[in-house]
Protein backbone atom coordinates (compact mmCIF):
# COMPACT_ATOMS: atom_id res chain seq x y z
CA UNK A 1 0.00 0.00 0.00
CA UNK A 2 1.16 3.23 -0.75
CA UNK A 3 -0.68 6.39 -0.94
CA UNK A 4 0.18 10.18 -0.95
CA UNK A 5 -0.82 13.83 -0.26
CA UNK A 6 1.73 16.48 -2.43
CA UNK A 7 5.31 15.23 -1.32
CA UNK A 8 4.29 12.85 1.74
CA UNK A 9 4.01 9.54 0.76
CA UNK A 10 2.08 6.78 3.62
CA UNK A 11 3.42 2.82 3.04
CA UNK A 12 3.34 0.07 5.36
CA UNK A 13 6.91 0.29 8.06
CA UNK A 14 9.57 -2.35 7.92
CA UNK A 15 12.85 -3.26 9.19
CA UNK A 16 14.70 -0.26 7.33
CA UNK A 17 12.23 2.35 9.45
CA UNK A 18 13.33 1.06 12.87
CA UNK A 19 15.80 3.69 13.84
CA UNK A 20 14.00 6.54 12.29
CA UNK A 21 10.60 5.14 14.75
CA UNK A 22 12.77 4.50 17.39
CA UNK A 23 14.22 8.13 17.53
CA UNK A 24 10.39 9.91 16.66
CA UNK A 25 8.99 7.69 19.55
CA UNK A 26 11.47 8.35 22.23
CA UNK A 27 10.80 12.11 21.46
CA UNK A 28 7.76 11.56 22.96
CA UNK A 29 8.94 9.29 25.80
CA UNK A 30 11.61 12.20 26.59
CA UNK A 31 9.35 14.69 26.21
CA UNK A 32 5.86 14.72 26.61
CA UNK A 33 2.89 12.77 28.73
CA UNK A 34 1.41 11.40 25.24
CA UNK A 35 3.10 8.08 26.01
CA UNK A 36 3.70 6.23 29.48
CA UNK A 37 7.11 4.89 28.70
CA UNK A 38 9.30 6.52 31.37
CA UNK A 39 12.51 5.18 29.49
CA UNK A 40 14.09 5.75 25.94
CA UNK A 41 13.92 2.21 23.62
CA UNK A 42 17.50 1.30 21.91
CA UNK A 43 16.00 0.49 17.99
CA UNK A 44 16.92 -3.67 19.65
CA UNK A 45 14.33 -3.30 22.32
CA UNK A 46 11.87 -1.90 19.95
CA UNK A 47 12.30 -4.21 17.13
CA UNK A 48 9.47 -6.83 18.31
CA UNK A 49 7.21 -3.97 18.70
CA UNK A 50 7.87 -3.38 14.80
CA UNK A 51 7.71 -6.83 13.86
CA UNK A 52 4.23 -6.74 16.01
CA UNK A 53 2.73 -5.38 13.30
CA UNK A 54 2.82 -7.17 9.70
CA UNK A 55 1.79 -5.49 6.35
CA UNK A 56 -1.30 -7.09 6.09
CA UNK A 57 -4.29 -8.26 9.52
CA UNK A 58 -6.00 -5.62 11.48
CA UNK A 59 -2.49 -4.80 13.38
CA UNK A 60 -0.97 -2.01 10.95
CA UNK A 61 2.18 -0.14 11.02
CA UNK A 62 2.10 2.92 8.59
CA UNK A 63 4.61 5.53 7.70
CA UNK A 64 4.33 8.31 5.82
CA UNK A 65 8.18 10.29 4.49
CA UNK A 66 8.99 13.55 2.68
CA UNK A 67 10.07 13.27 -0.44
CA UNK A 68 14.08 13.13 0.78
CA UNK A 69 12.76 10.08 3.13
CA UNK A 70 12.80 11.73 6.14
CA UNK A 71 9.80 10.12 7.99
CA UNK A 72 7.34 12.46 9.21
CA UNK A 73 4.87 10.58 11.43
CA UNK A 74 3.44 6.82 11.99
CA UNK A 75 0.00 5.27 12.87
CA UNK A 76 -0.83 1.74 14.14
CA UNK A 77 -3.27 -0.57 14.95
CA UNK A 78 -2.49 -2.94 17.75
CA UNK A 79 -4.20 -5.22 20.02
CA UNK A 80 -6.51 -3.74 21.87
CA UNK A 81 -6.22 -6.55 24.53
CA UNK A 82 -4.22 -9.94 25.20
CA UNK A 83 -7.64 -12.21 25.35
CA UNK A 84 -9.28 -13.96 22.50
CA UNK A 85 -12.73 -11.98 22.67
CA UNK A 86 -11.08 -8.64 21.64
CA UNK A 87 -9.63 -9.97 18.61
CA UNK A 88 -12.26 -7.59 16.76
CA UNK A 89 -11.17 -4.33 18.45
CA UNK A 90 -8.05 -2.61 17.78
CA UNK A 91 -5.92 0.51 19.59
CA UNK A 92 -4.82 3.45 17.45
CA UNK A 93 -2.20 5.59 17.83
CA UNK A 94 -0.21 7.98 15.38
CA UNK A 95 2.44 10.22 16.26
CA UNK A 96 3.90 12.89 14.04
CA UNK A 97 7.52 13.87 14.06
CA UNK A 98 8.06 17.85 15.97
CA UNK A 99 9.13 19.72 12.85
CA UNK A 100 5.73 17.94 11.11
CA UNK A 101 3.25 18.57 13.27
CA UNK A 102 0.16 20.65 11.71
CA UNK A 103 1.20 19.62 8.23
CA UNK A 104 -1.70 16.98 8.21
CA UNK A 105 0.51 14.15 8.65
CA UNK A 106 -1.43 12.94 11.03
CA UNK A 107 -5.03 13.21 9.12
CA UNK A 108 -3.31 11.50 6.17
CA UNK A 109 -1.93 8.87 8.33
CA UNK A 110 -4.87 7.79 9.74
CA UNK A 111 -6.75 7.69 6.67
CA UNK A 112 -4.65 5.43 4.77
CA UNK A 113 -4.75 3.20 8.20
CA UNK A 114 -9.08 3.23 8.30
CA UNK A 115 -8.87 2.23 4.92
CA UNK A 116 -6.74 -0.71 5.29
CA UNK A 117 -8.85 -1.61 8.05
CA UNK A 118 -12.19 -1.74 6.22
CA UNK A 119 -11.69 -5.35 5.16
CA UNK A 120 -10.48 -6.53 8.12
CA UNK A 121 -13.07 -8.24 10.83
CA UNK A 122 -12.46 -5.44 12.96
CA UNK A 123 -15.33 -4.17 15.13
CA UNK A 124 -14.17 -1.01 16.62
CA UNK A 125 -11.06 1.39 17.32
CA UNK A 126 -9.88 2.41 20.69
CA UNK A 127 -7.75 5.38 21.23
CA UNK A 128 -6.70 6.47 24.58
CA UNK A 129 -5.59 10.27 24.75
CA UNK A 130 -3.46 11.74 27.60
CA UNK A 131 -4.63 14.67 28.59
CA UNK A 132 -4.61 17.53 27.73
CA UNK A 133 -3.72 17.00 24.10
CA UNK A 134 -6.59 19.47 21.91
CA UNK A 135 -4.66 18.23 18.58
CA UNK A 136 -4.86 14.51 19.11
CA UNK A 137 -8.66 15.30 20.42
CA UNK A 138 -9.81 16.85 17.07
CA UNK A 139 -8.06 14.38 14.71
CA UNK A 140 -9.81 11.40 16.55
CA UNK A 141 -13.15 13.73 16.74
CA UNK A 142 -12.95 14.13 13.05
CA UNK A 143 -12.61 10.81 12.57
CA UNK A 144 -15.62 9.86 14.21
CA UNK A 145 -14.39 8.65 17.38
CA UNK A 146 -16.67 9.06 20.34
CA UNK A 147 -15.38 10.05 23.98
CA UNK A 148 -16.59 7.15 26.22
CA UNK A 149 -14.77 7.74 29.54
CA UNK A 150 -11.67 9.29 31.43
CA UNK A 151 -9.49 7.33 33.10
CA UNK A 152 -7.98 9.96 35.98
CA UNK A 153 -4.63 10.19 37.08
CA UNK A 154 -4.30 6.81 35.89
CA UNK A 155 -0.30 7.16 34.90
CA UNK A 156 2.26 9.03 36.72
CA UNK A 157 5.31 10.87 34.73
CA UNK A 158 7.33 13.33 35.29
CA UNK A 159 6.18 13.94 38.94
CA UNK A 160 2.77 14.23 38.39
CA UNK A 161 -0.62 12.11 37.17
CA UNK A 162 -1.93 12.59 34.15
CA UNK A 163 -5.66 11.50 32.86
CA UNK A 164 -6.56 9.53 29.83
CA UNK A 165 -9.63 10.37 27.75
CA UNK A 166 -10.72 6.73 25.72
CA UNK A 167 -12.01 7.66 22.43
CA UNK A 168 -14.04 4.52 20.13
CA UNK A 169 -15.17 4.30 16.68
CA UNK A 170 -17.32 1.97 15.27
CA UNK A 171 -15.30 0.22 11.86
CA UNK A 172 -18.05 -2.47 10.64
CA UNK A 173 -20.95 0.16 10.46
CA UNK A 174 -21.44 -0.69 6.83
CA UNK A 175 -20.45 -4.17 7.31
CA UNK A 176 -23.94 -6.78 8.51
CA UNK A 177 -23.88 -7.74 12.15
CA UNK A 178 -23.30 -11.51 12.40
CA UNK A 179 -22.09 -14.57 10.38
CA UNK A 180 -23.22 -14.56 6.53
CA UNK A 181 -27.28 -15.01 7.09
CA UNK A 182 -27.68 -13.97 10.76
CA UNK A 183 -31.06 -12.42 11.56
CA UNK A 184 -32.40 -13.42 7.60
CA UNK A 185 -35.65 -14.71 7.55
Amino acid sequence: MLSGHGDVQVRAGGETDLAALTELYNHYVRETPVTFDTEPFSAARRRPWLLSHPVDGPHRLLVAQDAAGMLLGYATSGPFRAKPAYATSVETSVYCAPHAAGRGVGTLLYAALFEALADEDVHRAYAGIAQPNEASVRLHTRFGFRHIGTFTEVGRKFGRYWDVAWYQKDLDAARPAGPPGAGEP
